[in-house]
């Protein structure tokens, strides 16, 4: 005869039960992942007691996962053949499950706005979570001890339970008999299982079987010595993760034993997967805690500058029931993190000196991304050495170079580093500002994207020399420097004393004419080949980092400006006799406008291109005229 007792659920269990069976949660089917991994554990156990050496029960047993739908009958049945339990144990397991995270559990879901489903799993109450799509739950279990006598429990989770011993030759293990829900019957359906396990079981190590076919076929290589995996395993695992069509550039595999026990293998794709398009936000680590998928695509395991790294990391220093607010604030999580990020950059240190041009490659890429990491104070040293950046002293724009590399092509007596930034490689080359650097042979870095001006900007340093934008530099150190070109034939003598004394009249004349447009009109020192150029006061932000502010902004102000006058130039020269002639000429009005409207044509700020184009017009017209007259053409 079978011995059949009743039991009652505490109170707080009773209420927690309450909650999941009339549960309107969307992401029931979290139920399956606790059922598997608590049957992983399971299996576990009995592989440990049969190492130790213990007689088990039917040891020739292979230790698996087995899973059956019926979408007739309404049923969906999850077994394992692992260590089993007594009816004393099956009492005390369930129960201890509940002891152990209910309260924490009602507390947390009566605190949070968050899916009841979501919190599942992070309180040890994960086995409760099939009375979301169960109307009825029947256990069978035996235990692994010899003498252990089967037995059955049985709930609707209304409050109650039974248990009885069984009297047939169960084997040893437990069964799961899931009887669903009339609305959820999705759940015994085949297809709708399997994809449950391939998204959040998949790499469970012992064989998951679904109606008789294994199912979790892509092992967890990450667990596996380096040395017996071959490329090719890489490769699969790879695809089967990002669902990339080619292979990776970059594998890193890493163990770690202490102080924390932890494995990743992270992967660098070929190609941006667009992280600043449509998919911004979707990037991140799986983690996993003993082969079970904690979280998805987890954003705090790397920094966002590192998004572009695919693949997983798994510790066993972890709980398994740890919640994501709590891994936050978890210091084995942030000693994981901060170890993964030292790995990567280590990664594509040895990279960039070994093979500089894959580490080219990855720039391209990925360099947009990289440039975020400007404010990862952390990792200041190694982020810097990385960065890359075309510059005046390369060939063309393709090519990269480092800032190590810059400071070792430094000029003696030069403190500083320079950069400009601008639409491509021509502008920048033409911008008046970079005149004085050329002169000096001083090397320029030339920057194309707004990230990177954000970037050096807010880095400021490398090692001992200051970076500064090219119409920030101390005209005063640079002058010091001595001369890469030579003078030019048609240089410009030096002006006479009164000459000198009319140039200052020019300058106050034209800051007169422009008024409030500018702060003031002085003599440049930077300008050989232009007539005139727009520059910053001293300290503030450079030209073009107040204009990516501007836009960001939604300000179309045109901010005020120095105007800065090349009186070597042969325009200025011309203009100087035509004032000493007639300082109310209006031929100086006409072109103090112009200079003041190109300059702003070079720093983006024009906003009536048809107003420039009349009056350039205007100046042709009059001089087509002296030159016909000069040629005798009437």
């Amino acid at each position: 005869m079978t011995k059949k007792k009743s039991y009652e659920f505490k109170a707080e269990i009773k209420q927690l039960l309450d909650i999941l069976v009339h549960s309107l949660y969307t992401n029931k089917e979290i139920f399956v992942r606790e059922l598997v991994s608590n049957a992983s554990d399971a299996l576990d156990k009995l592989r440990f007691e049969v190492t130790k050496g213990t007689d088990v029960k039917d040891s020739d047993l292979p230790l698996e996962i087995n899973i059956r739908t019926d979408s007739k009958k309404n049923i969906l049945t999850i077994s394992d053949t692992g260590i089993g339990m007594t009816q004393e144990e099956l009492v005390n397991n369930i129960g201890t499950i509940a002891k152990s995270g209910t309260g924490e559990f009602l507390k947390k879901l009566s605190e949070s706005k968050e899916d009841a489903s979501t919190l599942i799993g992070k309180f040890g109450v994960g086995f409760y979570s099939v009375f979301m799509v169960a109307e009825k739950v029947v256990i069978k279990s035996r235990s692994f001890k010899k003498d252990a006598v089967p037995v059955k429990w049985i709930s609707d989770g209304s409050g109650s339970y039974e248990i009885e011993e069984l009297e047939d030759d169960l084997k040893r293990g437990t069964e799961i008999e899931i009887h669903l829900k009339e609305d959820e019957k999705e759940f015994a359906e085949e297809y709708r299982i399997e994809n449950i396990i391939k998204t959040h079981s998949n790499f469970i190590s012992f064989p998951i079987k679904l109606n008789g076919k294994q199912i979790n076929t892509i092992s967890a290589i990450w667990r596996e010595p380096k040395s017996s995996i071959k490329k090719e395993d890489y490769i699969e695992f790879y695809k089967f993760l990002t669902y990339d069509t080619e292979e990776p550039m970059e594998i890193i595999h890493n163990s770690v034993d202490a102080p924390i026990q932890f494995t990743s293998l992270l992967f660098i794709p070929k190609k941006s997967f667009d992280l600043f398009g449509l998919s911004k936000d979707d990037y991140g680590l799986d983690l996993y805690v003993r082969r079970v998928l904690i979280q998805h695509k987890n954003k705090d395991l790397l920094p966002e500058y590192l998004g572009f790294v695919k693949g997983v990391v798994e510790s066993e220093d972890l709980p398994l029931n740890i919640s994501r607010e709590t891994l936050q604030q978890n210091v084995i999580f942030s000693k994981i993190s901060n170890s993964v990020t030292a790995n990567i950059l280590n990664h594509l240190k040895k990279m960039a000196e070994e093979r500089p041009d894959d580490y080219a490659a990855f720039w391209k890429e990925h360099g947009r991304v990289f440039a975020l990491g400007y404010s990862d104070f952390a990792n200041m040293e190694k982020w810097i050495e990385l960065y890359r950046f075309n510059s005046s002293a390369l060939d063309d724009e393709k090519k990269l170079t480092s800032f190590a590399e810059y400071v070792e092509r430094m000029k003696d007596k030069q403190k500083e580093i320079y950069y400009i930034f601008g639409p491509s490689r021509e502008a920048v080359k033409n911008d008046p500002h970079t005149e004085i650097f050329k002169k000096k042979g001083i090397e320029i870095i030339y920057l194309f994207d707004p990230v990177d001006e954000f970037a050096l900007n807010s880095v400021r340093k490398y090692k001992d020399y200051e970076i500064k934008s090219v119409d920030q530099a101390d005209l005063s150190k640079i002058e010091k420097l001595e001369n890469v070109e030579e003078d030019k034939e048609d240089k410009k003598e030096e002006l006479s004393k009164d000459d000198k004394l009319q140039m200052a009249s020019l300058l106050a004349k034209m800051k007169e004419i422009l008024g409030d447009k500018v702060t003031q009109v002085r003599e440049s020192k930077r300008l050989s080949d232009s007539p005139s150029v727009l520059v910053n006061p001293d300290d503030s932000l450079s030209s073009s980092m107040q204009k990516i502010l501007q836009i960001t902004n939604n300000d179309n102000s045109i901010p005020k400006r120095i105007m800065e006058i090349n009186s070597d130039h042969p325009l200025i020269r011309n203009l100087l006799k035509v004032f000493k002639n007639d300082s109310h000429d209006e031929y100086i009005k006409e072109v103090t406008e112009q200079l003041y409207q190109t300059a702003l044509l070079l720093e983006g700020y024009l906003k009536d291109p048809h107003k420039l184009v009349k009056d350039i017009n205007k100046i042709l017209e009059k001089s087509s005229e002296w030159y016909a007259k000069i040629k005798n053409l009437d």
